[in-house]
C-alpha cells in the first residue's frame, strides 16, 4: 500500500481526534484482545455503547471489566460470536436485530492468521471462514439494524493482502494448502468485499458506507500458531511493531472520522505502513478488480446462504 493522504503527513491523527460518540452503538468483533480490545476501549471512553462480540465470552468479560475499571462510566456488553460457525453468526445477528437497538458502526475486526489447515463448523477452511465468510454473513444479517444516518461497515484487512490471490478453483485449500497463502487470500477477500459492498450501497442510494483499514505491525497474539512463528513475530515486534493501541488507530479513524468516504482504506503512515498514525492508503490493483469481487460475492452468498436482500 502507499499513502494517499498527504494532508495527514504533517499532523498525526490520534485518539484525541475521535468525536464524541454518545448515543451511538458499535459492534466490534474480536474485542477481547489486541486491536479489537484497544478500539473498544477508546470507543467506550468517547461515549459509545460498545457490543464486544467474542468467541471466548469469559475472555471478553475480563476485557470488558478492564475497560470499566479504567473508565467507570463506559457502556460495554459482551455477546458470544464464533465467526467460524455460521449458526453462531445467525444467532448473534438475530438477537441483536430483535433487541431493537440500532447499529451505527459494525467493526469487522476479528481474525486468525497462519493456521494449519483445519475446518470450520460448516466445513470451510478456517481462515477463509473466520476472516471473510463469517464477517460477510454477519454484515448481511445485521443490515436491518444498520439504518441510522452515518452508518459504517469497517472491515480490518492486512497489508499482506498484496500477496493474496483468489483461488476460486480451490478456495478451501483442498488440493494445495499453504497457511499464509490462505491468510493472504482471506485478507484480499476483506478488501474485495469492502469495495463491492460500497458499490452496492451507493447504487442502492443507502446512507451507509463501507470502509477498510489495516493495523500495520502490532504487538498482538494474532498469528502465534507455532513456537517458531511466536519467536519470529516476537523478534519483529521488538524491532518494528507498535502497541495494540496504535494499531487500533486506523480502525478508529475509519469508524469515527467525519471526513471518511465510502471505499476509503486507512493504514499507518510509517515506512512500509508498519507503524505510525493513520492515513488514507491505497490497496493493491487486485483488490479493485470488480469482476473478481463480483465472483467472490456470489460464492459468499452461496456458501453462507446470506443474500443481502438483493442489495
Amino acid at each position: 500500500m502507499t499513502t494517499t493522504d498527504p494532508a495527514a503527513a504533517t499532523s498525526g491523527w490520534t485518539s484525541a481526534d475521535i468525536p464524541d460518540q454518545t448515543g451511538r452503538t458499535f459492534v466490534v468483533t474480536g474485542a477481547s484482545s489486541g486491536v479489537g480490545r484497544a478500539a473498544a476501549l477508546e470507543l467506550a471512553r468517547h461515549g459509545a455503547h460498545v457490543v464486544m462480540a467474542c468467541r471466548d465470552v469469559g475472555k471478553g468479560d475480563l476485557a470488558a471489566d478492564a475497560i470499566c475499571r479504567r473508565h467507570p462510566r463506559a457502556s460495554v456488553e459482551v455477546r458470544a460470536l464464533d465467526l467460524a460457525d455460521l449458526s453462531s453468526v445467525r444467532a448473534f445477528a438475530a438477537a441483536f436485530v430483535e433487541g431493537g437497538r440500532g447499529l451505527d458502526v459494525l467493526v469487522n475486526n476479528a481474525g486468525v492468521m497462519g493456521l494449519p489447515r483445519s475446518l470450520s463448523a460448516d466445513g470451510y477452511e478456517r481462515q477463509f471462514a473466520t476472516n471473510h465468510l463469517g464477517h460477510f454473513a454477519l454484515t448481511g444479517l445485521l443490515l436491518p439494524a444498520l439504518s441510522a444516518e452515518g452508518v459504517r461497515v469497517v472491515t480490518v484487512t492486512s497489508s499482506g493482502h498484496r500477496a493474496g490471490r483468489m483461488r476460486f478453483g480451490d478456495l478451501m485449500g483442498e488440493r494445495r494448502y499453504r497457511r499464509f497463502g490462505a491468510y493472504f487470500q482471506s485478507k484480499l477477500a476483506n478488501l474485495l468485499f469492502t469495495y463491492e459492498l460500497q458499490r452496492r450501497l451507493a447504487r442502492a442510494g443507502a446512507d451507509a458506507i463501507a470502509v477498510a483499514c489495516h493495523p500495520g505491525v502490532s504487538s498482538t497474539a494474532l498469528g502465534r500458531a507455532t513456537p517458531v512463528q511466536s519467536w519470529v513475530i516476537g523478534l519483529g515486534d521488538g524491532l518494528v511493531s507498535q502497541p495494540a493501541a496504535m494499531g487500533a488507530l486506523p480502525t478508529l479513524r475509519a469508524a469515527t472520522d467525519p471526513g471518511v468516504r465510502g471505499g476509503d482504506c486507512f493504514g499507518p503512515r510509517g515506512i512500509a505502513e508498519m507503524a505510525g498514525p493513520p492515513v488514507r492508503v491505497a490497496s493493491s490493483r487486485a483488490s479493485h478488480d470488480e469482476e473478481v469481487a463480483r465472483r467472490l460475492w456470489e460464492h459468499s452468498v452461496e456458501l453462507t446462504g446470506v443474500d443481502y436482500g438483493g442489495l
